[in-house]
């Protein structure tokens, strides 16, 4: 019958029509797949996971030099004399605890080991870092003398902190590591610039 035939017709075209949307569908399906495996990709290999044995050293020494002067700077607390020393000291404390957490991520993400102690990793000296015994001193000391000393021991200790910072400039590979040691070059000197000026009314 014609009205059977035209429905029959119009069946086939429905039909047909299903079948190219399915497959346009399964295309752009595809398409989506391919493009969330890309940014599976480019997530793995974004920049906290791209390193090199600098990026590594960087932090496992950076760390324990970190923590030194976190704990000269909880030194400050109670035994600095000066306010502007006091408000520095917190600042270098906030700043490096600050800087150490996100290290230690780093080090995670790599699946390398922390640092243990002050020793630095695997025996490696790190410059400006205080000896047991300037540590003892500024523990020993207070008031005015502390001032001084936690002044002239920090530039040290800073400089030192510059140094390594540099060499991960130069040599480093992932980029947030290399951020933050131009992060810590430039802050660092802006504070020995800070306690050089300190020094001089101490």
């Amino acid at each position: 019958m014609p009205v059977t035939a035209f429905a029959a017709h119009r069946i086939a075209l429905s039909a047909a029509a299903a079948l190219g949307a399915l497959a346009l569908l399964t295309a752009c399906g595809a398409d989506t797949a391919t493009t969330a495996g890309s940014g599976g990709r480019a997530a793995a290999t974004r920049p906290s996971a791209t390193f090199n044995e600098a990026d590594v050293r960087f932090a496992q020494q950076m760390i324990p030099h970190h923590e030194q002067a976190v704990d000269m700077a909880e030194l400050a607390e109670t035994r600095a004399a000066d306010p502007e020393v006091k408000e520095l000291a917190a600042t270098i404390k906030s700043t490096q605890a600050a800087e150490i957490a996100l290290m230690r991520r780093w080090l995670h993400a790599w699946s390398r080991p922390e640092p243990s102690g002050h020793d630095g990793h695997a025996g490696h000296p790190m410059p400006g870092m205080l000896s047991d015994q300037q540590m003892a001193e500024l523990e020993a000391a207070s008031g005015a003398r502390f001032d001084r000393l936690f002044a002239q021991l920090m530039i040290a200790h800073h400089k030192g902190a510059i140094e390594m910072a540099r060499t991960e400039q130069r040599e480093g590979a992932n980029p947030e590591a290399v951020k933050l040691a131009k992060d810590i070059e430039r802050g660092q000197q802006a504070e020995i610039d800070q306690i050089e000026r300190l020094l001089k009314r101490l």
